[in-house]
């Protein structure tokens, strides 16, 4: 692969962060639409206009870099430097973008790309040859640029795979099969969830995997996650796909569907031993071993979901969220945050109303999201003119024992304080005392707490 000039590579990039066989990369084209394409090994890659290459000029570069297709081979292009915009007194007022300011006809570009001209060189020519270009602004000349680099350039840039992008992605190709989850909506769900590394979480998950994603990015390896699903094996979730989780990551995932989450079910697990008695072929030994690992493993996701004692319940479904909660709920600990998300406010504003009489529901509060994007460019910030109507809506509330013998947590500590000075009071008394004064145990209700250590 050839190297631009002035590109350089940084040498401690992560490992998660090269470009592998195997991955499901995204790239971004001139016109500024999204692709998707699965990198397979000593393949061709086929962009249509833009030209072809092999896949292995991807395998080992980083990702984020722009690209220019020339002879079926990639050529990296530097990233451009930011440069201060001057004041200037040209307008746009007497300007006329009609054909005759333009000498260069679409017979002649066609010839030029055909012989090979870098759209570089092709967008210099057309410049050099236009009638009224120096009488643009500085704003207007970088938008003629850009317009002429979308039509001529054959290069593209690999997206990232980070949560924003892969979000962002599933959004503007089909906002419904997110259930309308925008990369901000999805940030406050992590976030009211108190996802965070080494917790334990329950999910059901009917946004394209999103949310999975999410919690398994910040879990990094560290933690548990447990999926509640309506089929039987576990669910395929494309927006995993494009993050590109190795196997450390993805090895805190478990998946159960509902007849397997309830308690009174019983499941049938087939037979993991051959029925002769012995193994007829290396073959049927591999399938009932298979087999018995599966089975073993259902058991332990099965007995893990009902020990309970979970950190956090998220909510993204398509079915009525008050019965799942009514399924979830004795599972979760003390203070474990619920969050729902749905597209509409009418679901969760009914069930708004219905937690806010139930004592086990602490602070149930349902808000909307709102995001405007602005174009932030030298000399010139403003808000963009399109955005999408909404990011759904989230209903979040914390879970309490309604326990009428629960003590609060300053009677454990007052408790804590009162053996430790009859520990040292016991340790103190002289070894011929017969009897020792116990003070009176003041009541738990009345009593007063004092922290210890305080200064007389």
């Amino acid at each position: 692969m050839e190297l631009g000039e002035g590109s350089s590579l940084h040498p401690k990039i992560k490992e998660e962060q090269l470009i592998e066989v195997g991955h499901t990369i995204l790239l971004r084209l001139p016109s500024g639409e999204l692709r998707t394409l699965k990198l397979e090994k000593e393949s061709t890659i086929n962009l249509g206009k833009f030209g072809t290459f092999n896949s292995s000029e991807l395998v080992g570069q980083p990702y984020g870099l722009t690209y220019d297709i020339t002879d079926k081979k990639l050529k990296i292009i530097p990233p451009r430097t930011i440069q201060e915009v001057e004041d200037t007194d040209a307008t746009n007022e007497l300007i006329n973008d009609g054909q005759f300011v333009q000498p260069l006809t679409s017979e002649e570009i066609e010839t030029l790309k055909k012989s090979g001209l870098p759209a570089q060189e092709i967008i210099r020519k057309q410049i050099e040859q236009h009638a009224n270009y120096s009488l643009k602004t500085e704003y207007s000349k970088e938008k003629y640029k850009k317009r002429k680099e979308a039509k001529y350039s054959k290069g593209f840039t690999t997206v990232t795979p980070t949560l924003f992008n892969v979000c962002e992605y599933w959004f503007n190709k089909d906002q419904n099969r997110l259930r309308d989850i925008r990369p901000d909506s999805l940030s406050q769900i992590l976030n009211m969830a108190g996802v965070q590394q080494g917790g334990r979480y329950l999910v059901v998950d009917d946004a394209s995997g999103i949310v999975v994603a999410g919690i398994i990015q910040r879990l990094g390896g560290k933690g548990r996650l447990v999926t509640i699903c309506d089929i039987d094996s576990p669910p395929a979730y494309p927006c995993m796909t494009h993050m590109n989780f190795t196997k450390e990551y993805t090895s805190v995932m478990s998946s159960l569907n509902w007849a397997t989450a309830d308690e009174e079910y019983t499941p049938i697990l087939a037979s993991s031993e051959p029925p002769a008695g012995t193994f007829k072929s290396e073959g049927q030994k591999t399938r009932l071993n298979k087999r018995k690992v599966a089975s073993e493993t259902l058991l332990q996701n099965r007995e893990e979901l009902f020990a309970g004692e979970f950190d956090g319940l998220i909510i993204a479904s398509q079915y009525d969220p008050d019965s799942i909660l009514e399924r979830l709920f004795p599972y979760l600990a003390g203070s474990a945050s619920i969050v729902v998300h749905s597209p509409q406010v009418q679901i969760l504003s009914d069930l708004h109303s219905k937690l806010r009489e139930r004592p086990g529901y602490l602070g149930p509060a349902l808000s909307e999201g709102f995001l405007r994007r602005y174009q932030v460019l030298p000399g010139r910030t403003h808000p963009t003119m399109n955005g999408s109507g909404s990011g759904g809506f989230i209903l979040q509330a914390i879970k309490v024992y309604d326990d009428p013998t629960a003590s609060s947590v300053m009677a454990h500590r007052q408790r804590a304080k009162k053996a430790r000075l009859e520990a040292g009071s016991s340790t103190m008394a002289p070894e011929n005392s017969d009897t020792i004064e116990k003070p009176e145990e003041p009541s738990k209700l009345s009593q007063k707490y004092e922290p210890e250590g305080n200064i007389q």
